[in-house]
């Protein structure tokens, strides 16, 4: 996880997770970026999962961001979902002309984390052959 950027990044095996908020300014962007863009390409992450639950509204400056995140993540290897966007943000996003081009969405960060494969350990364990 990190401080520096403002925004934690989580990691869960090869997949990071982090989110998005609406008072995002153009230092702390950067900086998320940055880390952001670092993680993937040097601890292989194969899947990023953007949440944006928290965003009520979004204006053109965090909707590039966005864009830009997701680009950057899909140059890199990374499988990039957007999660849990609210209709004002999408209609928003669509008003602008913004496409998330190659990105994937989901309604909550846990349907983001089926889409990558991720099983809760209770279903995992239901999954696994019985030793006889």
């Amino acid at each position: 996880m990190t401080a520096d950027a403002g925004l934690p990044i989580l990691r869960l095996g090869d997949i990071l997770i982090s989110g998005l908020l609406s008072d995002l300014d153009d230092t702390t962007a950067l900086r998320f970026t940055d880390e952001l863009t670092t993680r993937i390409s040097d601890e292989s992450i194969r899947g990023v999962i953007l949440d944006i639950s928290r965003l009520e509204i979004i204006d053109s400056f965090v909707a590039r961001v966005l864009m830009q995140l997701a680009a950057t993540g899909r140059l890199l290897g990374a499988r990039m979902i957007v999660a849990g966007m609210r209709p004002a943000v999408a209609i928003t996003l669509s008003e602008l002309g913004l496409r998330l081009t190659g990105v994937q969405t989901a309604l909550n960060a846990e349907q983001a984390m089926e889409l990558l494969g991720w099983r809760r350990p209770a279903e995992a364990a239901e999954e696994a052959p019985h030793a006889s």
